[in-house]
């Protein structure tokens, strides 16, 4: 069967309604409809192992897992990669390998058997019976993808570029950039490990790691966004999961009509590395601190309201007088009739690498974000903040720009509607 013909014969319409996803809880489940796209989340009773969860999400639907799920798991590792194939066949190779590994690790299992004269299956580090752990695995491709190798320079997505230096930037040429990403997110790190080790064994000879950066998220109250490490509540201002075709979803957000077809029911990934100056904002006013983000620090309220997902009128408060004219809040979202193009997802966690040299601790902030346009979104936001009070806390020093490719179905593999669309062409 050429490759053409295979393509076609995995090729399964998208469904057309959303998928339910059950949520787990002590001693109840419930169902409840995933508003742009939900996952379904079945319990795998006999694969659970003490302290990792029995709950998996299922990987198959319009979108891909990992960017709404019902639950922000506490646990991360951003990975990126370069791929070593050289056609379009060692790339089609690489994501069905990548998809059944996926489709494995997220519902959870037993690895078979090993001979004791070959390697093992797994690492081994969870055991051999693999709890799902909630476990999402989310795959996209970076703009170095749409060059001669596969032949997809004319199937990019209209906004996918490098990922540019900005005014404060001070990047590391090994934290930057990537032909692919795997974002894992799971309750625990050592699942996440897991499947990064498992997809990195699998994918040998067609892919190898750029770079890699642990992400985590502390204990919080329920229902309020994380905190990151220079304890502010980062995320209150996410727009709400009924948006989400209108601003997250390529070829479906109005913003993003032309787009390649092969785009619709993807997004557009910016992941930035910043590195948090903590002991000099550790000796900050903490008046000074809620002004520099323009919310109260102890409860997330924007300066002058009283809850944590209240939202300030701008109108009422043209001289910057309770929120300032710089805080971050207010230039990152203005909440104009004309910036509302500039809404995005974000799924952030917070790292830590240890020491510096200089013997500062060596922390701060994965920041992700997803949205239908890169240029309105992240790049537009970026641009307002250049210049913020707060670029004098922090330091981004890696990450990159990234199209994350739409969902698949049982049948299908991830970046199917890619390898379609560029078959098509021939």
């Amino acid at each position: 069967m050429t490759d053409k013909e295979d393509l076609q014969a995995a090729s399964v319409a998208n469904p057309s309604r959303r998928c339910l996803f059950k949520t787990a809880a002590v001693g109840a489940a419930g169902l409840a409809v995933g508003a742009a796209g939900g996952y379904l989340v079945s319990h795998q009773n006999d694969t659970a192992t003490a302290g990792h969860s029995s709950t998996s999400i299922d990987c198959h639907g319009v979108h891909q897992a990992g960017i709404l799920v019902p639950a922000h798991q506490p646990c991360a590792i951003i990975t990126a990669f370069d791929i070593t194939g050289t056609t379009k066949g060692d790339l089609q190779k690489l994501l069905r390998i990548i998809t059944d590994r996926i489709e494995f690790l997220s519902k959870g299992g037993r690895y078979p058997d090993a001979h004791p004269q070959l390697p093992p299956a797994g690492s081994g580090i969870i055991g051999m019976n693999v709890p799902p752990d909630e476990l999402t695995v989310t795959v996209s491709l970076g703009s170095s993808v749409f060059d001669e190798r596969f032949g997809l320079a004319s199937l990019k997505p209209k906004h996918l570029q490098p990922m540019m230096r900005f005014p404060n930037d001070m990047l590391r040429a090994e934290y930057c950039h990537g032909d692919m990403t795997l974002q894992f997110c799971a309750n625990n790190h050592e699942t996440n490990m897991h499947a990064l080790r498992d997809i990195m064994k699998a994918v040998t000879g067609l892919a190898v790691v750029r770079w890699s950066i642990d992400g985590f998220l502390p204990k919080g109250e329920p229902g309020a966004a994380p905190r990151n490490l220079l304890g502010f509540k980062d995320g209150s201002a996410n727009p709400k999961p009924k948006q989400a075709d209108d601003f997250l979803w390529t070829g479906m957000a109005p913003n993003s009509q032309d787009e390649p077809a092969w785009t619709k029911g993807g997004s557009y990934q910016a992941v930035r590395l910043i590195r948090n100056l903590v002991e000099f904002w550790d000796r900050t006013p903490l008046k000074e601190q809620e002004m520099i983000f323009g919310r109260d620090k102890a409860h997330g309220a924007p300066l002058g309201m009283k809850s944590e997902y209240d939202e300030p009128d701008y109108s009422k408060d043209v001289d910057g007088k309770k929120i300032p004219m710089d805080a971050h809040m207010r230039l990152a979202n203005p909440r104009t009739k004309e910036t509302q193009k500039s809404l995005m997802l974000r799924r952030p966690y917070n790292y830590s690498l240890g020491l510096q040299k200089s013997g500062q601790l060596d922390v701060g902030l994965i920041f992700i974000c997803y949205q239908a346009n890169l240029q309105d979104g992240f790049i537009d936001v970026q641009k307002r903040l250049d210049g913020e009070p707060l670029e004098e806390y922090i330091k981004p020093f890696g990450g990159g720009f990234f199209f994350t490719l739409p969902g698949f179905k049982k049948g299908e593999f991830v970046g199917q509607s890619l390898l379609i669309a560029a078959e098509q062409l021939t």
